[in-house]
């Protein structure tokens, strides 16, 4: 995969996958950044050796009290300090505009909620409806953002959807948008997959009868993937739509694919440093590219250990139970993305066993392709499939 120049500090800012994690993996052999792991590893070490002791060391009760004071004083400002940013970017999510167009504002019903994940996390989610009845809707898309965006970003795609009929929802993940959890961070994809689950549920239980699909982005590509292969989920879908899926996503040396999963254990919320401020291209839009780096709640900061682990850790899973699939799915993939492989996307249409599944390939196409000059007709191809799903229900 393309990455981008730059020395052994680079991390690239986007929304994908692969333009993060084979950038920030690569940092880890680095002279600067092993140091810096090294010293905080040696911190950590020093810390548990002082708590259990060790050798000739003894400790007095007095000084291991006023340590452990210390400790959860240190987690109480950080847990207070995390609070305080989910409440700023709840607030933030809220003053997202859900219409484009102030005349269009009949046209369709909106509103933002909450809803309690399967940990009891809030949620923050969106719902763009059609102005007529829910019992007249063709169908419902839930959308599933791409790592460090939003939902709030999908409104223009939202409302050709409900132009169309369509019903559309969409969620922040753990750690996103309005969501709870520390900006940024993921400490299981898993997580996601399971509110995924509650979501669905809740738009089913509120829906009786109306289609479902399910679109996710870049690694909320690999999520939903992954969220099919379960049975109970996959029984509550007509089909899935992957756009840029994270599918094939490697670490820059074998040795640090050992060493990962040991890291996002002892130190899972580390950040590497020497992010670049320009970003990748995701689109070849440069206002969409404007609009995306100058969101307050798209996260721009450094990768933390645990995240990129996880990203690794679906990939591989992915990768090995392709032939599994058998949701009906159609995947795009721009030819020129420099996040995401597109040959990943071919390989899971070759091996998926999926008996209804398209493929598009985008001559010159980049990663954000809801955000290309050719959003339109990318959303039209998206809608024409998922009719062409809902007509075959009444063959």
């Amino acid at each position: 995969m393309e990455g981008g120049g730059g020395g052994g500090e680079e991390m690239m800012m986007t929304s994908g996958a692969t333009g993060r994690i084979v950038p920030v993996f690569r940092s880890v052999l680095s002279r600067r950044a092993l140091l810096r792991l090294a010293v905080a590893l040696h911190s950590l070490l020093l810390w548990v050796f002082l708590l259990v002791g060790g050798g000739g060391w003894r400790r007095r009760r007095g000084d291991a009290g006023e340590g452990a004071e210390a400790g959860r004083a240190v987690r109480t400002r950080r847990r207070a300090a995390e609070e305080e940013d989910v409440r700023r970017r709840r607030a933030l999510a809220e003053e997202v505009a859900m219409v484009e167009d102030a005349d269009g504002e009949g046209a369709r019903r909106w509103e933002t909620f909450v809803v309690p994940g399967a940990r009891r996390n809030a949620l923050f989610c969106r719902v763009w409806e059609p102005a007529a009845a829910a019992a007249e809707m063709r169908g419902i898309l839930v959308i599933i953002h791409g790592l460090n965006e939003h939902s709030g970003r999908y409104l223009h795609f939202a409302e050709l959807l409900t132009s169309c009929g369509f019903g559309v929802y969409a969620m922040d993940w753990i750690g996103h948008g309005g969501s709870d959890g520390l900006h940024g961070y993921v400490p299981s994809l898993d997580y996601v997959v399971e509110d995924i689950d509650v979501l669905l549920g809740k738009i089913v239980l509120e829906n009786p009868g109306v289609p479902c699909f399910l679109l996710g982005h870049s690694t909320g590509g690999a999520v939903v993937l992954k969220a099919s292969l379960f049975p109970h989920i996959r029984a509550k879908l007509e089909g899935i739509i992957l756009t840029s899926p994270a599918l094939r996503v490697k670490p820059a040396h074998p040795i640090v694919g050992a060493v990962a999963p040991i890291f996002s254990l002892l130190a899972p919320k580390f950040q590497f440093k020497g992010a670049n401020k320009r970003g990748i291209p995701v689109s070849r839009d440069p206002a969409a590219l404007l609009a995306k780096y100058s969101d307050p709640l798209v996260y721009t900061g450094p990768i933390r250990v645990r995240t990129g682990h996880e990203i690794l850790r679906i990939s591989s899973y992915l990768l090995h139970n392709l032939k599994k699939v058998t949701v009906p799915f159609m995947v795009l993939h721009g030819t020129a993305d420099r996040v995401t492989d597109p040959l990943a996307s071919q390989d899971l249409y070759n091996e998926a066993s999926s008996r209804h599944k398209d493929l598009r390939l985008y001559d010159g196409f980049l990663h954000d392709l809801l955000f290309e000059p050719e959003r339109d007709e990318i959303a039209t191809d998206i809608i024409d499939w998922m009719e062409r799903m809902l007509a075959l229900q009444t063959v």
